[in-house]
Formats: structure tokens, sequence, C-alpha cells
């Protein structure tokens, strides 16, 4: 979007940890902000990991790289967390890698001022998943959890660096920026 509806007017980086990246569901809500649903899909750059090595590979040494090129301002990488609780990954191993890449997440948005948006899906809690979370969690400015039931979403900002702690429901599961705006 440009700048003056509240864009970044950039070229976004999207790094797909759990296979979620939905085209379709970008076309809808580029055709919403009546944005070109085609150049808006143009201009996200994906890349997909299946393992926690290759998304490991893509983060520390393609991404600033990435971001450099295509002068990105948003980087978002999906479902961090779910290719480290993969039985193959060495559990202090996967420690040890998961908490560099979440250090370096938080450098490259303060180095290269780009928006850097995580996402942790809610797994059945075991002490790595509650590790790996921990660790996310503490190297972030933001924290927000989003939670969708059918008739309520609720928004919760649980961490931010100016901002107090809030919580707000809505009673569809059609949340837009524009009801942030208004609360």
């Amino acid at each position: 979007m440009p700048l003056r509806t509240g864009g970044l007017n950039s070229k976004a980086i999207y790094i797909d940890g759990g296979n979620t990246f939905d085209p379709y569901t970008v076309s809808v809500t580029a055709r919403q902000y009546g944005l070109d649903p085609r150049s808006v899909l143009q201009n996200i750059f994906i890349s997909r990991a299946f393992t926690a090595y290759q998304l490991t590979a893509l983060v520390f040494e393609k991404l600033e790289e990435t971001v450099k090129r295509h002068n990105s301002k948003l980087v978002v990488v999906s479902d961090i967390a779910g290719l480290f609780l993969d039985r193959d990954v060495p559990k202090i191993e996967g420690r040890e890698i998961f908490l560099k890449m979440a250090r370096y997440l938080s450098d490259l948005a303060s180095k290269r001022q780009v928006i850097v948006v995580v996402s942790c899906f809610p797994r059945s809690y075991s002490s790595r998943s509650l590790f790996l979370e921990t660790a996310l969690f503490g190297s972030a400015s933001t924290v927000i959890e989003l939670k969708q039931s059918r008739s309520v979403s609720k928004f919760t900002l649980e961490h931010h660096l100016s901002s107090k702690s809030f919580v707000i429901d809505f009673l569809s599961n059609a949340v837009t920026i524009d009801m942030f705006e208004e609360a």
C-alpha cells in the first residue's frame, strides 16, 4: 500500500515455515483495499522452508541480502517454531539455533529499519514448545495474540515498548485494520 494510505510502499518478503501462504486471501484483502491483486502478489517474495535447517539457512544466509536488494520494509516469517518441534531436530541444537535466529531477526529489524512479523502457532505444550515461545517473545518488541472462534475474534496486545496491554473482542472474524484505528 502507498505511504499516504498507511502502507509501507515496498515489496514484502514472506518466509513460509508452516506452508501458510494463501494467495487467495492476499487477493481478497487487496480487493478490499482497492488494490490490484496481481500487482500485490507480484510484490511479495516467497520462500518456503520444509525443515528447520532450511528455515535457518533462509534467515541467516539470504534474508538481509534480499531485504537490501528489494529495499523491503516488511518481512514475515510464518510458523517460525513449528519446524523446530520436529523430532529429527536435536533438542539442544534446535534451542541454540532458534535463540540465534530470534536475536538475528530482532537485530535485522533495528539495523535495516524493517518491520519483522513472526507468527507462532499454538501447539500442544511441551518443554520444547514453551522454550521456543519464551525465546521468541523475549526477543520481540511487540507481542500480539490473535484468537478466533466462530463468533468472536480476540486481539490481545501482550507486550509493547510504549503501550499498556489491552484486549479487544470483535463479534465477527472479519477483522480489518480500520477497526484498530477506531479503538
